[in-house]
């Protein structure tokens, strides 16, 4: 029980939850493209990646110190916070040229039959990106990943001691999760500085919330599925 309540577990948790079920979309569609099971709409299972991972955060909340601060964020850390999720939404929507992409991606096309947006399956991926998956990724990549990287006992390291070599190592494993490889190269960086120079997780975060966000309503104005 000691493990299942420690620090590196309470990170990975939500984190490898949401993987797993992602994994298993892709298992889904390759099985339906082969005619092995019955034809199944894999853009509904995306609300059961964030439920486990919405789970996964729940289970784990109250270990989560570094969450208990956001009613003490500046405005200096709010300013910072939007300012640069909505820089990052930017860089993201312009590095899409194939020599800094990982591929192409499909992305999620919420229309249905008729050529209609399909209003439940926009609500849920838009509030899934932009309220669990930030939080889930911070948690893992920045207090996680990149702490542990400059010492294995990672919550004796404070933020602002990172360094630079755990700052380019976390954002480099964090872009290659990402079809835009540069894209999410800059957007790791981008967040662990602010992780770095704020010391507050919270910030991070909400610059993540921002550029999902931001992105969600774009890609649905403008029709760019692939950067979903």
């Amino acid at each position: 029980m000691r493990f299942i309540h420690s620090p590196a577990y309470c990170r990975i948790l939500p984190f490898a939850l949401y993987m797993l079920v992602l994994a298993g979309e892709s298992g889904v569609a390759f099985l339906t493209d082969h005619g092995w099971i019955a034809a199944f709409d894999t853009r509904w299972l995306y609300p059961l990646r964030i439920l486990a991972a919405g789970a996964g955060l729940a289970y784990c909340w109250r270990h989560y110190r570094e969450l208990d601060g956001i009613g003490r964020l500046s405005l200096r850390d709010w300013a910072l916070a939007l300012g640069c999720g909505v820089i990052v939404f930017w860089l993201w929507i312009n590095l899409d040229q194939p020599w800094a992409s990982l591929g192409a991606s499909s992305g999620f096309k919420p229309i249905d039959a008729s050529g209609r947006l399909d209003m439940p399956l926009v609500i849920m991926r838009i509030a899934g990106a932009a309220l669990i998956v930030p939080v889930i990724e911070e948690l893992f990549w920045r207090s996680f990943i990149m702490r542990w990287i400059k010492d294995k006992n990672f919550l004796a390291v404070q933020p602002g001691a990172a360094g630079i070599g755990a700052l380019v190592l976390s954002a480099a494993l964090f872009a290659s999760e990402h079809t835009l490889l540069l894209a999410g190269l800059i957007a790791g960086l981008v967040y662990g500085a602010l992780y770095i120079y704020t010391a507050r997780l919270w910030v991070p975060i909400i610059a993540h919330a921002v550029t999902n966000g931001v992105l969600g309503f774009w890609v649905v104005n403008t029709g760019h599925w692939e950067f979903w």
